[in-house]
């Protein structure tokens, strides 16, 4: 059984990242990618983090101030961190989004 890919989304309030989700899990089910991905705000990943492991943490364009903050979070983990690339995140392109994540994954391995 492949294991699916844990992927958790973070901004703000966790609102500008539920649509990009939603359009990275369609872009997974057309490619037949097993994946589970979260889309939450800041506050919430951090409580979500205390008590779960993600594969791929992406933050988006407009924390991206956070990501020294989470790079010392996750600095004992194999959880991969970036920051969504603003052009992708502002068509809410999930398919490039979810393409670039697995690429970052692929590449730590």
């Amino acid at each position: 059984m492949v294991e699916k890919t844990k992927i958790l989304l973070v901004c703000s309030a966790g609102m500008s990242t539920s649509l990009l989700m939603t359009n990275m899990e369609e872009a997974a089910k057309e490619k037949g990618t097993e994946v589970e991905i979260q889309a939450m705000s800041s506050t919430a990943a951090n409580k979500y983090l205390a008590k779960e492991n993600v594969d791929i943490l992406l933050l988006g364009p407009q924390v991206r101030f956070m990501k020294a903050k989470y790079e010392k979070k996750l600095a004992n983990t194999d959880t991969v961190l970036d920051v969504i690339d603003m052009q992708d995140y502002g068509k809410v392109d999930g398919a490039k989004v979810l393409e670039s994540a697995l690429q970052l994954k692929q590449e730590s391995l």
